[in-house]
């Protein structure tokens, strides 16, 4: 930081110069320029590319009527002459756009901060700060809620995988005691099919047999007739 005494001292036209390059721009300079000491081009030119970081900050696309008043520069081409040199100096970063004659800043460098730019600058970071906890605020609701929806979603999956398993071994008991119920010695029911059951056979024998002696008895009687 600069000595406050320089500026009550015999330096005071240097140290109100050393303040420009700190934070004024070249139209500050000419402005003050007979109360200040000379500059060479090469001075010159760096105050106009600290200008144009100034200018970037409040404006993104600066017109080149603008640039031309401020760096008090005489035609286009010494413009884009010395936008091209403060790109290489790393100064800032952009595009020149000569169909609509303006300086598009992708970014500059910073410049340094009076004193009087502190509580301002304090304030720009609270509201960015509470901004930030706006937004972490919501982001965390989203999760609260993704997280809930996917409780959900597990305890509806856990619950139907459930379901099908209890219908599984629903289904194979069932059809356990289907095949129990029907299932027989293939032996033992060919001889079923072959031989009647027990009561029935000496009924259906017992029929046989007096048909077959009446039948015999009716020989008899029709050959004694004879």
């Amino acid at each position: 930081p600069m000595s406050p005494q320089l500026a009550d001292s015999e330096f005071s036209p240097v140290f109100r110069l050393l303040t420009i390059f700190a934070y004024g721009t070249y139209a500050d300079y000419l402005a003050e320029a007979a109360n200040l000491p000379p500059l060479t081009e090469a001075q010159k030119n760096k105050l106009r590319h600290l200008s144009v970081v100034t200018l970037a900050a409040k404006i993104k696309c600066i017109p080149y009527s603008v640039l031309l008043e401020q760096l008090q520069l005489k035609n286009v081409r010494q413009l884009e002459d010395l936008v091209i040199e403060a790109v290489y100096a790393d100064v800032l970063r952009g595009s020149l756009d000569q169909r609509n004659q303006r300086l598009e800043v992708d970014y500059s460098i910073g410049r340094d901060i009076r004193r009087e730019e502190l509580s301002t600058i304090t304030r720009t970071l609270q509201e960015w700060c509470q901004g930030c906890e706006v937004v972490l605020s919501g982001i965390e609701e989203q999760v609260s809620r993704a997280n809930q929806h996917k409780e959900q979603q597990l305890a509806l999956k856990q619950q139907i995988e459930s379901e099908v398993a209890n219908l599984k071994k629903t289904i194979k008991v069932t059809t356990a005691a289907a095949a129990a119920a029907t299932s027989q010695d293939p032996e033992q029911h060919l001889t079923e099919l072959r031989e009647p059951a027990p009561g029935t056979n000496q009924r259906q024998a017992s029929k046989k047999t007096s048909k077959a002696k009446g039948l015999r008895g009716s020989a008899k009687i029709w050959s004694k007739s004879n």
